[in-house]
């Protein structure tokens, strides 16, 4: 589910302007095919209202029946572990009162989570610009 066309956006706090973006993939318990119908819906929108209470932006989402994958855009000093922490600590508790099904696992999600963080620019450009630095 894309929500929007979007470039790059720099944001900032009180002493940082930043542009972090990581793509997010987690599971339920034992990758549990369970994020279907209802849920999956239900997911969507808890995920929508947990970003928004905390301040992070979800800019891309697509909720498999065994996964999720996010792009999410986070402040560095709250941090892209919190986020993940948030949405699945809120969700849980929220879906598996909203759902009894869900209460036959022992967890509804995994511990684990796959990071990845985004760049408009590969690591070599970085590199090259930071090496370059010197001689202007």
């Amino acid at each position: 589910m894309k929500i929007e066309n979007q470039t790059k956006k720099y944001k900032s706090n009180t002493h940082i302007v930043y542009s972090c973006y990581y793509h997010v993939i987690f599971t339920p318990k034992y990758r549990r095919k369970v994020l279907i119908g209802d849920v999956e819906n239900r997911v969507k929108d808890l995920f929508f209202e947990i970003s928004s209470k905390y301040q992070f932006e979800i800019t891309d989402i697509e909720v498999m029946p065994e996964h999720v994958h996010m792009v999410i855009s986070c402040d560095p000093s709250f941090g892209i572990v919190k986020c993940i922490h948030k949405l699945k600590g809120s969700s849980s508790n929220t879906l598996r009162k909203e759902f009894p099904h869900l209460m036959k696992m022992p967890t509804l999600w995994t511990r684990s989570s796959f990071i990845s963080s985004v760049g408009s620019v590969t690591l070599e450009v970085v590199k090259k610009y930071i090496e370059d630095q010197k001689g202007k």
